[in-house]
């Protein structure tokens, strides 16, 4: 359609002012340049506050999202000022919001406790999400359990892998120290089956340069360059559920 339009206006132009064949040939090839450009300048300008607006949103949460890890980093920081005495016994505790008593748990108590200090509840996520989805976490015959337990379903490295990996973002296991970021959650294997969990945080070592971890391994929460220590088996980053 538009090669004949173009066609009929040569022509047309060709015997109103008598121009040669080769002449018209050349002010078609030019006229339909032209369209072509005016038609994409079009385009452009209607498609343009589309690509404009989902910028826009790519930057601003990013921004949330960078702004929540520096508030969470704060908060795991915050808790070595904690005395805590290691205690991996069984408690019941309310839900949502429920808590182990404040000066005894273990290392996920300590990654629990930084989230809710900047809103996230991981007793809640974590048992709504078993609720809907159980086969999908591990069933250890010493656990015993058959359906979702609010009281300790959440305080588990295991259970928290998952969940992690499910709502959040399951990142690459790397040697490298500069692929792990503050906000970051590392899981370790310490041997004998043993699952271990730690922050990330923005303090570097003075020795190496690494970022610490803050972590509860029986001596209460601190702050240690034991990124590499142990068998990294899982990477993290968790924004909460809204982010």
């Amino acid at each position: 359609m538009l090669d004949e339009t173009m066609e009929d206006l040569a022509i047309n132009l060709t015997r109103r002012i008598r121009l040669s064949p080769r002449k018209s040939a050349v002010l078609f090839k030019w006229r339909r340049r032209w369209l072509v450009v005016v038609v994409g300048a079009a385009v452009a300008a209607l498609t343009a506050p589309a690509w404009l607006a989902l910028a826009q949103s790519n930057s601003s949460l990013e921004t949330r999202r960078r702004e929540f890890a520096q508030r969470l980093v704060a908060a795991a920081i915050e808790r070595t000022r904690h005395v805590v005495r290691y205690d991996p016994a069984y408690v019941r505790i309310p839900y949502p919001g429920g808590d182990v008593p404040a000066d005894t748990g273990v290392c996920t108590d300590e990654i629990i406790r930084s989230y809710r200090s900047v809103g996230v509840d991981l007793q809640k996520e974590v048992h709504e999400d078993m609720a809907q989805n159980f086969d999908l976490y591990p069933r250890r015959w010493r656990w015993l359990n058959s359906h979702p337990d609010s009281n300790i379903d959440h305080r588990r490295v295991p259970n928290l892998m998952v969940f992690f990996a499910r709502k959040g973002e399951s990142l690459p296991l790397s040697t490298r120290a500069e692929d792990y970021s503050p906000g970051d959650i590392v899981t370790w294997a310490l041997g004998g089956g043993v699952p271990h969990v730690g922050l990330v945080v923005g303090q570097k070592s003075a020795q190496n340069g690494r970022y610490m971890i803050v972590h509860n391994i029986g001596q209460g929460p601190r702050m240690e360059d034991v990124l590499f220590n142990w068998r990294i088996t899982g990477h993290y980053r968790y924004f909460g559920p809204v982010l």
